[in-house]
């Protein structure tokens, strides 16, 4: 090592990668380790990874409740965003990264440590979600990758290498599944999901129901938005946090929110990857309705071709500070001031479909839209618009009849 690093700041989820690291950092470095792990949702899990921490030797724990940051400011936008990457994944895990990494720059700076550092593998996402992060916020930090730097190779060269330590965890050889868990979401991998012609056998999912085995008859809910954030559920009022929970156990309950997903990784490799979502499923949908009854056509078609995607993407490739991502962000909240009213949603064995829609700012005209007696458009206005609309293409048409 050319320079000496006497304090770390390692983010920490409790789990074999970050626990394994945590008494390697302290071996190879000689440095003090002070843990931080985000509360972002994901319960019970704070608790074993405190146990965890103190029982590999972190010299301090932190430990810090951000669902609330985590929503309004990471979450909600997205969803205002419509930003769902290659078409399924609903962006839980890259949401919560630039959170994770602006806390762990902060409390570096307040530490006056020389590092932070993550567990992520050397070939995904998140490594370079919490390196460019990090960069972003402060050029100088050092960032510390153990997984790309030590010569384990398997997660059972870290299972081996956590009994010989006495590290404590759950983990084995026979379920060698990796997750993250957060409000947003669930995602699984490794083991036989990395077979993408298998089938994930049903012990991988936590959050949702077989749809299957989902209840018989249907459940119905409302969703109200002001300016595009969901703010109630049936009637009450609720914070941004409490309400994605609420949805998480009606969604999860009725099967709602599961995707099987083989993506493209910013690192250029294709990867199979299994996620829950139920809430962010119901969400979505429900947004996307009411953006159908209050937007006109050309944002709506430009917001959805354009901004959504591009959007989604640089959550993915861990650009969220990235100053496109701040101007998208300009455009989105433009859009979003009509996005006001309540959506209807039904459930179902897996299915989540929307049955209505309302809005004090809705563009459906009833006496346009209806066949019934109260129409009231003009239809004779209707060829010469058909002519005009049509006109490029019936001049080269007569071009090409010409040159026959």
């Amino acid at each position: 090592m050319s320079e000496r690093i006497e304090k770390i700041i390692l983010a920490y989820s409790g789990g074999l990668d970050t626990s394994v690291i945590l008494k390697w950092l302290q071996e190879e470095y000689g440095a003090e380790v002070i843990t931080f792990t985000a509360d972002l949702g994901q319960g019970e899990n704070l608790a074993i990874a405190k146990d965890r921490a103190e029982k590999t030797g972190a010299n301090k724990i932190y430990i810090e409740d951000l669902k609330g940051e985590f929503v309004a400011n990471y979450v909600f936008p997205a969803l205002q965003a419509g930003a769902v990457y290659e078409s399924k994944y609903m962006l839980a895990t890259a949401l919560g990264r630039p959170l994770i990494a602006k806390r762990l720059v902060e409390i570096a700076e307040e530490e006056g440590a020389d590092a932070i550092a993550h567990g992520c593998t050397g070939k995904g996402n998140d490594q370079v979600r919490f390196d460019v992060t990090a960069t972003a916020l402060n050029p100088d930090i050092k960032v510390l990758a153990p997984v790309r730097e030590w010569s384990m190779k398997s997660r059972e060269e870290e299972i081996e290498y956590a009994l010989q330590h006495q590290i404590p965890i759950t983990v084995t050889q026979e379920s060698p599944y990796s997750t993250d868990l957060n409000l947003w979401g669930r995602s699984i991998e490794c083991g036989v999901l990395e077979d993408p012609s298998v089938e994930p056998p049903e012990e991988i999912y936590e959050m949702t129901v077989s749809p299957q085995a989902a209840p018989n008859e249907p459940a119905y809910i409302e969703i109200y938005f002001e300016g595009g954030v969901p703010v109630g559920l049936n009637g009450q009022e609720m914070d941004g946090a409490e309400l994605i929970q609420t949805l998480n156990k009606i969604g999860g309950s009725n099967g709602v929110g599961r995707v099987d997903l083989v993506e493209n990784r910013l690192v250029g490799i294709k990867s199979r990857e299994i996620y829950e979502c139920p809430a962010a499923t119901i969400l979505f949908a429900a947004h996307k309705g009411l953006e159908e009854l209050t937007l006109e056509r050309e944002t709506l078609h430009y917001k959805n071709a354009m901004v959504s995607p591009r959007y989604a993407e640089l959550v993915y490739y861990g650009l969220w500070f990235h100053p496109l991502r701040e101007a998208l962000d300009a455009f989105v909240k433009t859009t979003q001031q009509n996005v006001t009213g309540r959506v209807r949603m039904r459930l179902y064995k897996g299915a989540c479909m929307l049955v209505g829609r309302e809005s004090p700012y809705s563009l459906y005209d009833y006496s346009l839209a209806t066949y019934d007696r109260g129409d009231m458009f003009d239809r004779t206005a209707a060829e010469g618009f058909i002519k005009i609309w049509g006109l490029p293409l019936r001049v080269a048409a007569c071009l090409c009849a010409a040159k026959r």
